[in-house]
């Protein structure tokens, strides 16, 4: 009676003589060396039996875990302390965020690190909105007005290092 197995490379269906049977091969399709399964001994390991309340247990954690999360997922209200959180960054006109862009991008020009610093942090709670814009003055062929004196290479990497800054 020949041993019959599949390659665990491959996937092909091998047959093998007995006397091959808890040995080493290498599989006529692959080349791969395998082990050969021997008959007569059991390989495998012993399974240890399903225990039910664990099985329950499990269910109804995941029953809760669903129901929870369903819940957070329906929920209209805001939670109490999430309110400050929001209105932490005050609402500002794209004119005024580009003013203080470019005011932010002259001083670093000319060195005033001070000044560029009280405007950075105004800048910087309007994450998305200022990089918006930062991508605008960037890939504009004119530069601002106010920034026309300024290298494009050195205006490169003000816009790089206060779009790092806003994260």
């Amino acid at each position: 009676m020949a041993i019959t197995f599949h390659c665990d490379h491959c996937g092909r269906e091998i047959k093998a003589a007995d006397s091959a049977g808890g040995k080493w091969g290498k599989c006529p399709s692959c080349h791969n060396k395998l082990y050969v399964p021997n008959l007569n001994a059991d390989d495998g390991l012993a399974l240890a039996p399903v225990d039910e309340m664990d099985e329950e247990k499990k269910n109804r954690l995941m029953a809760e875990t669903y129901q929870l999360t369903q819940d957070i997922l329906q929920e209209r209200d805001i939670p109490e302390g999430a309110g400050e959180s929001a209105g932490a960054a005050s609402v500002v006109s794209e004119q005024e965020l580009t003013k203080n862009i470019i005011l932010y991008l002259r001083q670093m020009a000319n060195g005033e690190l001070g000044g560029a610093e009280t405007t950075a942090t105004a800048i910087t709670p309007h994450g998305r909105q200022a990089i918006a814009i930062l991508d605008t003055i960037a890939l504009s062929e004119m530069p601002e007005p106010e920034l026309a004196d300024v290298a494009p290479q050195v205006l490169a990497g003000l816009i790089r290092a206060l779009r790092s800054k806003i994260g």
